[in-house]
């Protein structure tokens, strides 16, 4: 029975030995992301991972791809976007009020990426996904760095201010423009930071936001769309689009012209929605680990 305990106790150390959790500390909040080493270290590449809008690091998607990855020998950091709040874990909690930016995630890419220079890192591949692919576009769009080697999109959020007034419609029976209006006239006035009652905001319905913090996610701003990125980002870009995505439409017919034109690499996984789960997952992983040992 000892020898038997021993064993289970070994295994389990062993499939979680290459795992970590790591902290960093940014504007008074703490900071996770998940290190997950392949076999051969993080001497490199890692890849940096940057979550959708008010997920976290550990969604199935971020988790699935990490593991396959680290099987094919690619080491990843998964980082959780703090969003204001210290120690953040999980989905974010729609009743708690909303004092995070869209472009909060730049300044957090950043101090992960030094982060991982302190660890040795030489090489790191960024990653984002929906949000997190516009914001990971933006980022290498803007800062740029020598550590950074190549660029990978998954079905990375497109924006437009019609679509936008549409969306928030339908979705809450309501005009986006007044809340726009009274964001932009306590912004003018000096109190950005105020906040903003019984407003919907993203996905957030009767929600508490400040005026900063709906004209960052809602105002009309081109960066906001990744398609106006695109050419912007200097290192090769991998972009993955599905055909059977509900939440950023039509990228797989929108986007192979570009890519076609603009020179990055698009690849369409047929029948896969937002979430690429099972085989799909698979089928990411596989294309990804191509694109970074090309």
């Amino acid at each position: 029975m000892k020898f038997l305990l021993t064993l289970f106790a070994y295994l389990f150390l062993s499939l979680n030995a290459y795992a970590q959790d790591v902290s960093i500390n940014h504007a008074g909040i703490k900071l996770h992301a998940s290190f997950e080493k392949s076999e051969a270290g993080a001497t490199g590449p890692v890849i940096l991972m940057t979550h959708g809008t008010l997920a976290h690091n550990k969604m199935e998607i971020m988790s699935t791809l990490q593991k396959l990855l680290r099987e094919q020998g690619i080491s990843s950091l998964a980082i959780n976007l703090g969003l204001n709040i210290n120690n953040r874990q999980g989905f974010y909690d729609c009743a708690t009020p909303h004092t995070h930016r869209h472009t909060d995630a730049l300044d957090e890419i950043d101090l992960w990426l030094n982060w991982l220079e302190q660890q040795g890192v030489k090489e790191v591949v960024l990653l984002g996904h929906s949000r997190g692919g516009n914001q990971t576009a933006w980022f290498a769009a803007e800062r740029d760095r020598k550590l950074i080697s190549k660029v990978i999109l998954i079905a990375p959020q497109t924006w437009s201010m019609a679509y936008a007034k549409e969306t928030y419609k339908n979705s809450y029976n309501k005009e986006l423009d007044p809340v726009l209006q009274q964001a932009r006239k306590l912004i003018a006035g000096g109190k950005g930071k105020q906040a903003m009652n019984h407003i919907d905001f993203i996905y957030c319905k009767d929600t508490t936001a400040t005026a900063d913090a709906v004209m960052s996610y809602h105002s009309d701003d081109p960066k906001l769309d990744t398609i106006y990125l695109l050419d912007k980002i200097k290192k090769p870009l991998l972009v993955f689009a599905a055909t059977e995505d509900t939440v950023v439409k039509n990228l797989d017919t929108i986007l192979p012209p570009l890519a076609e034109k603009q020179g990055f690499r698009l690849k369409v996984i047929e029948g896969a929605d937002h979430s690429f789960r099972d085989l799909y997952a698979d089928e990411l992983a596989e294309n990804i680990v191509e694109f970074i040992n090309e």
